[in-house]
């Protein structure tokens, strides 16, 4: 009987090496895969050493690949990439919004792309080294859970899975410990990965300099404007839209001799409105761009846990259908820095099933 066939995206890093390990002693035949997402040509025409982008990410993804004894590729996702991630990215900032590029990644490109991809390889089943867990339900229906880690889960990031993409998907990194044991496995395997450092970066921003990268993409200047404060008083000027972000306290050239933050950014008049301390905080949000996971759409309102960055803790709220395929979330305790642009994703309220999630717009 022929083993079952499992494509891997591989990134060079300790998690996708592991991964796919722990796939080859489960019985599948696993097919490791990176995606060559980017050049780098925004930082030099070379890829910065350590990001999942880099030649040596490529030769770590290689050499692990040849130390389990499977079968290996390289294939080109620019072009989605470009499509899907880098434009988003731009456009996001262009337009006063705070882009999640690693969502749209995932999205796009490391389920959706990487699916259709795994059909040249004669395979329906697709991996990765993310922390977080895939369950069928007895009704048939596929549900995504919290990793074991409550460290290192990634679930905040995978919202947007679909039914057919969760079906068809492994994660098994979900079942440990975390990041401690995942480099235990590594080591007693031998992987070249074992102790390699976790990259931190955006891949196509390894300087984290999101303005210049901006700056020489499409070859924008920004314009300088006016910060005002709540009532529309000038308080001074900014180096334009693009170099902040809301909740942003530090960095903004102008001494208050108070704590001061952004509050609003507004692409139109080209103004940055700060409020003093207090006013970085919201109850309720708007958010569209919807995906539920245990169940189709949002009938009525539901009570649920919510977050509204990766990092953000885990917030009481109702969420509510409205109009044009929308949700307004007004929340128990009002949540710091809610980001036009960003992610708000939604848990069951006992924080272990995700509910489903959507795009910030106000």
């Amino acid at each position: 009987m022929s083993r079952q066939k499992i494509v891997i995206g591989m990134s060079g890093g300790v998690d996708s090496s592991t991964a796919a390990a722990l796939l080859k002693e489960q019985g599948y035949e696993v097919i490791g895969l990176t995606m060559r997402l980017w050049d780098g040509e925004e930082i030099g025409g070379e890829f910065h050493d350590g990001t999942c982008c880099s030649l040596s990410a490529v030769e770590d993804a290689r050499r692990v690949a040849y130390k389990l004894g499977i079968e290996y590729h390289v294939l080109d996702f620019r072009k989605e990439f470009e499509e899907n991630v880098i434009d988003y990215f731009v456009d996001s900032y262009r337009t006063a919004k705070t882009p999640n590029p690693c969502i749209a990644c995932n999205k796009y490109l490391k389920f959706d792309a990487m699916l259709k991809k795994a059909k040249l390889f004669d395979a329906d089943l697709i991996a990765t080294g993310h922390y977080a867990k895939v369950e069928k339900r007895d009704d048939g229906r596929y549900i995504l859970r919290r990793a074991n880690s409550d460290a290192k889960d990634q679930t905040y990031a995978l919202y947007s899975l679909r039914q057919d993409q969760l079906k068809a998907i492994r994660m098994p990194l979900g079942e440990l410990s975390g990041k401690a044991e995942v480099r235990k496995i590594a080591e007693r395997l031998g992987l070249p990965t074992a102790a390699k450092p976790d990259s931190q970066e955006i891949c196509f921003v390894p300087d984290n300099d999101y303005a210049s990268f901006i700056k020489r993409r499409v070859g924008l200047k920004p314009v300088p404007g006016n910060y005002v404060d709540t009532q529309g008083n000038i308080l001074g000027r900014h180096k334009g839209i693009i170099n902040y972000t809301i909740g942003q306290r530090k960095g903004l050239g102008i001494a208050f001799g108070k704590p001061m933050f952004v509050t609003k950014i507004d692409p139109e008049t080209n103004d940055i409105t700060l409020g003093e301390k207090g006013s970085e905080f919201s109850d309720s949000l708007v958010a569209d761009g919807l995906n539920f996971i245990p169940f189709d759409e949002l009938p009525e309102p539901m009570r649920v846990l919510a977050k509204v960055r990766y990092s953000a803790k885990p917030a009481a709220c109702t969420v509510t259908p409205i109009a044009d395929d929308r949700v307004s979330v007004v929340f128990d305790t009002p949540q710091r820095a809610v980001t036009p642009g960003q992610a708000v994703v939604f848990y069951d309220e006992d924080y272990d099933v995700v509910i489903g999630g959507g795009n910030i717009l106000i």
